[in-house]
């Protein structure tokens, strides 16, 4: 069956939040001494790898970590104790850092996003973002004018599942009219992009590389199965 859908993860897929140094640079501890440099890489490590759990939370932060992608209030909570418990003193540097993680405008596309979105929309085949987040993405595309090229934003907080559950892809589906047979899902995680699988989508991996390293990861899915976007 021909593919008349592509699904797409958000972070690691189609974006990526990228290390940017200027954000600790007014990071002081509660003494006043300014973070050394391989301080200031770890915080951003933690703040820019979101799906890995590196800090140990008591039960209400384990939580809150859990479903953080399910409510924005619990997205912050798990957050800012990430932030405090490497390091980070105050509640306001804390927060200002966070607001640089929920700032869609400050995620960076890969190189060949535009390309396969434009390309996708040029030949009928529809589109969707499908991600596991707790806020929206969806300034992200409109400064790019990419918006006119998606059919559908499907969003864990919005639709009260995470990926791998599949609501989730059942939903973007819906939206989109197309049966799972006829869709592909592309994202950077084999067990929660890959549950699309289960519904009978394929699927496609892409490495969540920086996006400097990454030029056309996403055109060589595409083609992989058939969809002859142009290097």
């Amino acid at each position: 069956m021909a593919i008349e859908a592509v699904l797409f993860d958000f972070s690691g897929t189609l974006f990526r939040l990228e290390e940017d140094p200027s954000w600790t640079d007014e990071l002081v501890d509660a003494d006043g001494r300014a973070f050394d440099v391989h301080e200031k890489a770890e915080i951003l490590r933690r703040m820019t790898a979101p799906v890995q759990q590196l800090v140990e939370f008591d039960e209400a932060g384990q939580y809150a970590w859990d479903n953080r992608d399910l409510d924005p209030a619990l997205h912050r909570r798990a957050y800012l104790e990430v932030l405090r418990k490497s390091g980070v003193p105050t509640e306001e540097q804390a927060a200002r850092l966070y607001g640089r993680l929920i700032d869609p405008l400050a995620w960076t596309p890969y190189p060949d996003t535009g390309t396969v979105l434009e390309f996708l929309a040029g030949h009928g085949v529809r589109t969707a973002v499908v991600s596991n987040i707790a806020f929206d993405v969806r300034p992200a595309f409109a400064t790019r004018g990419w918006d006119a090229l998606l059919d559908a934003v499907t969003l864990s907080y919005e639709v009260g599942a995470i990926k791998p559950d599949p609501r989730i892809f059942r939903a973007a589906l819906d939206k989109l009219g197309v049966a799972p047979e006829a869709a592909l899902m592309v994202g950077d995680s084999a067990v929660a992009d890959g549950g699309a699988s289960a519904l009978g989508c394929r699927f496609a991996l892409v490495d969540p590389l920086p996006t400097a390293e990454r030029p056309d990861a996403l055109v060589d899915a595409l083609r992989a199965h058939g969809l002859a976007v142009p290097r």
